[in-house]
């Protein structure tokens, strides 16, 4: 059987990490050893953690005396990993049966993939816990370059994370998470990944569960700015580590920043539409645009823009084809996310 080596990292998610882990240790057709770190937690971490592998002998325990961070902990764990295959799984989150077995034997079968990913479900706190259905429909498999084309052209990750492994050769030869990355060096890792090898979505069955909570590591909860300045930064660091590897890494960047010079001028367009100056920063945003673009003057959301600041907060938003404008918006959203769950993209 194939082999995966899969990190659980854990800060205060005690009262999860059993759950975590025994969804590892029930999976079938491959041999899995868990590496659990407790990084400091002030909670019963350690404790739930030396339990696990007293009672399996495929899990083993590790405490830090300092806590590292989630970037320095999870490369720690791509140092011991020593599978054909590996995975990072929070602690907070799950793997659905079978998930393992079917991204192995994606690899197996194609010696080019070096990342297979599926579609994730989200375990919302306050509602009922998903429960995965459905069956394997096909697997797609893309070459790395047009891959990586795909997340400039939106400038989105479309990996939450527990649903990726990675074949433990091409994480080796790319290396571990880049530490300047602080919210997006799984985004930046996947892309390095793709300049290296193939990637491989498997449709329909879901392939891990997600959890959001107020703990979440979420980058957009502090605000569009980080949110805008850290996929940038993915980007950019992308593309300086493998200026070398992938062709045509001057137009992927031009299409990356214009790509995100329209992203923040749509939402300093939807502050004047809602009158929310005040709650956002307009300015930011639109420095963020015009540095990340340098023709970000000649998009049409910065003439809508301009329009939208002569008319005045609060009323552009009855101006009717700005009530049409967001409503293409909200149907390019829509049909977006329902193609990123049927082809991951």
């Amino acid at each position: 059987m194939a082999s995966v080596s899969v990190i659980v990292p854990s800060y205060r998610y005690a009262a999860l990490l059993e759950g975590c882990v025994d969804s590892v240790l029930s999976q079938e057709g491959v041999d899995v050893r868990v590496l659990v770190i407790d990084d400091r937690s002030p909670d019963d971490t350690a404790e739930v953690g030396r339990r696990l592998a007293a009672r399996d002998p495929r899990v083993e325990p590790r405490v830090h005396e300092v806590n590292r961070g989630l970037i320095a902990t999870a490369n720690e764990g791509l140092e011991w990993a020593d599978g054909d295959y590996v995975l990072l799984l929070s602690a907070d989150d799950v793997l659905t049966p079978g998930c393992l077995a079917r991204a192995a034997g994606v690899m197996e079968s194609n010696p080019g993939v070096g990342l297979v990913y599926g579609r994730p479900l989200y375990a919302h706190a306050g509602r009922p816990f998903p429960v995965p259905e459905g069956r394997w429909r096909g697997t797609d498999v893309w070459a790395g370059r047009d891959w990586i084309a795909r997340r400039c052209r939106t400038g989105h990750n479309c990996i939450s994370s527990p649903e990726a492994l990675v074949r433990n050769s091409v994480q080796r030869a790319v290396g571990g998470y880049d530490p300047a990355c602080t919210h997006t060096s799984d985004l930046n890792l996947w892309l390095r990944i793709a300049a290296v090898s193939d990637v491989a979505y498997i449709r329909g069955v879901p392939q891990a569960i997600y959890r959001i909570h107020p703990g979440s590591m979420l980058r957009s909860q502090e605000g569009p700015m980080v949110d805008l300045r850290e996929r940038r930064l993915a980007f950019d660091r992308f593309f300086a580590a493998t200026a070398g590897q992938v062709t045509g890494v001057g137009d992927l960047r031009r299409t990356v920043g214009r790509v995100l010079a329209r992203q923040a001028l749509w939402q300093a367009s939807r502050a004047y539409d809602r009158d929310r100056l005040a709650e956002q920063p307009v300015e930011e945003l639109i420095a963020f645009a015009h540095d990340v673009c340098p023709e970000s003057r000649r998009l049409r959301e910065w003439h809508g823009l301009r329009l939208r600041r002569a008319i005045g907060a609060g009323r552009s938003i009855w101006f009717p084809p700005f009530v049409a404008t967001g409503a293409a918006h909200r149907l390019r959203m829509h049909a977006g996310q329902a193609r990123w769950r049927a082809r991951g993209v």
